[in-house]
């Protein structure tokens, strides 16, 4: 049994100060003011800092060094050491269908094996993308038709472990690739990614469960219906529909979106259809010349100097919203952990409530990662 003791427990929406959280046998028993402590317990006393949900990274690719398709094991400790005690590896569209195939079998096995405990499915952001958008698009091999005899074996080897489809609605034939996906497993969840598709073809997917927009504001095309004069695309189809939720990348510069845009984000979306991302990716190409980019070390650039994603773990993303948004400690378990329980259907965790896995942070005012508590162990 663990207490941790003398806390500032989080909600979903206020606080429990000078709190106690009560673990046993992997779950939360007990949490407030007035717990009372067993003989014997192993107490963490956090000296009043904040203990909240772990961390839910439902789109990254690596630990800013290494990738899930290389070493699974060593990434998913990475992270767990950052406080992300639940992930879903992101598996991108450079890859072909047997390299696709290749990565999801190695990842299964460790699985399997017991070695990455906080790995709880795959977020495929491919194979049907927009070609001329994201890093690495020039070693994109899936520009052609959609064809049953190239997806098909990846979606079979995915199953019910692929928890998101990434997709580009304009792609002809993309509903062909979405039936399938969907009979595979009815549960997995669209979103719209690296994609110019208009409302009309973003919202024609949304009755097959499209309720997700990967990186919003970033490779999303842009329509004009008439010279210089703006229509409405992805990002605007995406704040206007109450079901869909934004992934957001939140660097410490404010490249992958704008400062100001995040605080618009939030103002038109709400705070409970918003989702921190790492999208942690592996290039280490040029950082590109010029004032705008000065103290982007937490991007990560392809070898064009193109944006690929970012170099952070998700306790990053956090400290950064409450810097650029004035967002509360609270609203950053909100995004990170809350909402993309709320998405994926996990209902046992992404909040503190009695009877769900222990997986807790400890974090100070800054969002620094103190402690990370796996499964009602400490992550040593």
């Amino acid at each position: 049994m663990l207490a941790i003791t003398n806390a500032t427990i989080v909600m979903t929406d206020h606080y429990i100060y000078d709190g106690t959280v009560l673990v046993d046998n992997g779950k939360i028993v007990e949490f407030g003011r007035k717990v009372k402590i067993p003989d014997g317990a192993e107490i963490l006393d956090v000296n009043g800092a904040y203990v909240g949900p772990g961390l839910i990274d439902i789109h990254t690719h690596a630990d800013g060094d290494t990738f899930f398709t290389e070493d699974p094991e060593k990434v998913a400790d990475v992270l767990l050491h950052h406080g992300v005690t639940d992930v879903m590896p992101a598996l991108y569209y450079n890859m072909n269908a047997d390299q696709y195939v290749d990565a999801i079998k190695l990842i299964k096995k460790t699985i399997a094996d017991g070695k990455a405990k906080n790995i709880i499915g795959l977020y495929m952001e491919g194979p049907y993308l927009n070609p001329n958008f994201g890093g690495n698009r020039e070693n994109n091999p899936w520009k052609g038709p959609v064809d049953a005899a190239n997806y098909k074996k990846v979606v079979d080897e995915a199953g019910d472990l692929a928890k998101v489809w990434c997709l580009a609605p304009e792609r002809e034939n993309i509903e062909e690739f979405v039936r399938y996906a969907k009979s595979v497993n009815p549960n997995a969840i669209l979103s719209v990614a690296h994609s110019e598709a208009s409302p009309d073809q973003i919202e024609a997917l949304m009755p097959y469960g499209l309720k997700l927009a990967t990186h919003h504001t970033n490779a999303t095309g842009t329509i004009h219906r008439y010279p210089e004069c703006r229509s409405a695309c992805v990002d605007e189809c995406a704040l206007y529909n109450n079901t869909i939720y934004t992934e957001l990348i939140c660097d410490k510069v404010g490249i992958h979106v704008d400062p100001y845009m995040l605080r618009l984000i939030r103002k038109i979306k709400g705070d409970d259809r918003v989702i921190l991302i790492a999208d942690a990716f592996v290039d280490h190409g040029p950082i590109p010349d010029g004032d705008l980019y000065e103290g982007a070390d937490d991007i990560n650039f392809d070898f064009t100097g193109e944006i690929a994603g970012s170099g952070m773990i998700l306790d990053g993303p956090c400290k950064n919203i409450i810097k650029h948004t004035g967002a509360s400690v609270c609203q950053a378990f909100k995004f990170a952990s809350t909402n993309p329980a709320t998405l994926l259907g996990l209902s046992d965790r992404g909040r503190i409530a009695v009877g769900n896995v222990a997986n807790l942070i400890v974090v100070d005012h800054l969002f620094n990662v103190k402690y990370t508590v796996f499964g009602g162990e400490i992550v040593k």
